[in-house]
């Protein structure tokens, strides 16, 4: 049997109590399993008698924000979905990471690009240059190959199998002398990949020209977005790649977060 949920009449809320309604959507945000938690648990982790917890979590309930399984425990309504789709339609991805970007070029005093797979390649899509007078050359909208560049394997590391042999399948021509062109090659690669969490393009794509990314993912986990740091070989020697992956990976992890990632 459920318990009594009315709230206590007359009783209204303020600014802690609000504070302490979405401190409960926060925690029941952390099971991400679909289980929820106890009336017990809730009280546990968030520090509040039952008396409380039932009162804050009655309108949470009412709007659909909390749901109450026939087991007892509670997780996160269908509505909480809804607002997640309502933020993510209207998210504008390369202004509402600007400041990520920029933060990660200040830090680098190098380029940085964020960019979409559009496969067999990759789509730049936003970009805050370096304050050095040699740079990058490249282009909102301008295209590039997804097996060659540091942001196409970092996406492709993440990407379904049928996605990586579309790739293969269009061909894997030389860029430079240090393009990855087997397929064995790029399979090893993408492990690797996945293994150290960055991807770099060791003058693989332009000539003089290497790059740090990282994967991005989004609420679903897919990974269909990736972030770079790009600058003439000569300014990002080979051995301080490794120096600049954390905080490249640093970046991509905040706006994952911000896209709903779960982490």
């Amino acid at each position: 049997m459920s318990p009594d949920l009315n709230p206590t009449p007359g009783r209204r809320n303020n600014s802690a109590s609000l504070r302490r309604a979405v401190s409960i959507l926060l925690q029941l945000g952390e099971s991400t399993d679909g289980t929820g938690y106890s009336l017990a648990e809730l009280c546990k982790e968030l520090d509040l008698n039952k008396s409380t917890l039932l009162r804050l979590l009655q309108p949470l309930l009412e709007t659909r924000l909390v749901e109450h399984l026939p087991s007892g425990r509670y997780r996160l309504g269908w509505r909480m979905a809804q607002l997640g789709r309502a933020y993510l339609a209207g998210l504008d991805l390369p202004r509402a990471m600007h400041d990520v970007l920029q933060k990660l070029a200040a830090q680098t005093r190098e380029t940085v690009h964020l960019v979409v797979a559009d496969y067999p390649n990759i789509v730049y899509i936003h970009k805050v240059d370096t304050p050095h007078p040699v740079r990058m050359f490249s282009r909102i909208g301008n295209s590039a190959p997804a097996y060659c560049t540091s942001v196409g394997k970092a996406m492709l590391a993440h990407a379904a199998p049928e996605t990586i042999e579309l790739v293969i399948a269009n061909g894997m021509p030389a860029h430079t002398p240090r393009t990855i062109t087997t397929p064995e090659q790029l399979r090893a690669a993408l492990a690797e990949i996945r293994d150290q969490g960055y991807s770099v393009d060791d003058i693989e794509h332009e000539e003089g020209i290497r790059c740090v990314a990282a994967p991005i993912f989004d609420h679903s986990q897919a990974c269909t977005t990736a972030i770079s740091v790009s600058a003439p070989a000569e300014r990002l020697p080979a051995e301080n790649l490794s120096e600049l992956a954390p905080l490249v990976i640093a970046a991509a992890r905040e706006i994952s977060t911000r896209l709903g990632a779960i982490r």
